[in-house]
């Protein structure tokens, strides 16, 4: 189930890893600690190609930004109790310099992808709307 969009920063948790589909598409991945005192995991999954050269750069313990669609899948493990695992269907990924998390994002185009605009929909709101 797709909730929403999400713009989340984090620490890399688990390193990311490359598979395959049967149709020889790749699908990257990695564990995200979003966290500041307690660990909350958020597993990124991104099906773009454009996106893998940044990722397979990361390295456990880089701190990123990831923007993209938020996702809720229901399993069972093998007790049969049913658990929740989010998800996060990535459309761009950053790297974060510095510790704080408002520290500037790193200007290397290298590390910023950028998609064009007919890729997501025109929901934007309006700069009128803005309440502040």
């Amino acid at each position: 189930m797709t909730l929403a969009k999400a713009v989340v920063t984090g620490t890399i948790y688990r390193a990311p890893e490359k598979r395959f589909t049967q149709n020889n598409i790749p699908v990257s991945s990695f564990v995200l600690n979003i966290g500041d005192r307690e660990e909350m995991l958020l597993r990124v999954i991104s099906r773009r190609t454009a996106l893998d050269e940044v990722v397979s750069a990361l390295n456990k313990d880089d701190r990123v930004l990831v923007e993209g669609r938020l996702q809720i899948t229901n399993v069972k493990n093998e007790n049969g109790a049913e658990r929740k695992i989010y998800e996060i269907d990535a459309n761009a990924v950053e790297t974060v310099s510095g510790v704080n998390v408002s520290a500037s994002v790193a200007s290397s185009s290298e590390d910023i992808v950028k998609f064009s605009q007919e890729e997501f929909s025109d929901e934007l709101i309006g700069e009128d709307e803005i309440p502040f």
